[in-house]
């Protein structure tokens, strides 16, 4: 049986908390507020604490803002280390929602990579919003997460995506997390203008 550590207790990691006890995981959840974890951890069936505690997941997902990311990495250290850490975060500048705030050549997940050299950082969840995972659907087609990163702890996760009702698909190597943080900022802009729903957004179909 797979274990998952969620990091944060809002929309995100409240769907992925989910999903991970549909999938017949272990969950604990982690989040600064230790009532909101455990309020979510009772829901999933899960146990709760807050953010330093230590992880118990095989997994432990990052459902957090891109600026907490630099903030777990040292926190943690080598407390990750043999961990699969899932990063869902998008480095969108909110002042300006006009890019990412990362360089050209790097993502979020290679930042969170280097500074964890002895986690597995993959990339997920950042093209979905939080009620597509919740609900299983984008739209009126079956939500499908997309995974980069390494091959083995990726097929990992796909598995266990797939167990929680979702569809999943590896798109490649951790240096395939720039495109999709740039694809799902551009989903982000659209919603933002009213071109699609917080419930909708992209969607694969075969």
């Amino acid at each position: 049986m797979s274990s998952v550590t969620v990091i944060g207790a809002g929309n995100v990691g409240s769907a992925v908390a989910a999903l991970a006890a549909k999938a017949g995981a272990q969950v604990q959840v982690l989040a600064r507020d230790l009532a909101k974890a455990q309020a979510l951890a009772e829901r999933v069936g899960g146990t709760a604490g807050v953010v330093g505690d230590d992880p118990a997941g095989d997994f432990v997902v990052l459902a957090v803002p891109y600026p907490a990311l630099a903030e777990l990495a040292a926190t943690y250290g080598a407390r990750f280390d043999g961990r699969i850490l899932v990063d869902v975060t998008n480095p969108v500048d909110f002042a300006t929602f006009d890019g990412l705030t990362v360089p050209a050549d790097s993502s979020a997940a290679a930042e969170l990579q280097a500074a964890v050299p002895g986690a597995t950082v993959l990339k997920a969840f950042n093209t979905n919003f939080a009620g597509t995972v919740a609900t299983g659907v984008t739209g009126d087609v079956p939500a499908t997460v997309l995974v980069a990163g390494d091959a083995d702890a990726a097929a990992r996760l796909v598995e266990l995506i797939q167990a929680g009702g979702l569809a999943a698909a590896v798109v490649g190597p951790l240096k395939r997390a720039r495109e999709l943080e740039a694809f799902g900022f551009l989903q982000m802009v659209l919603a933002a203008q009213n071109v699609i729903g917080w419930s909708g957004g992209f969607a694969l179909r075969k």
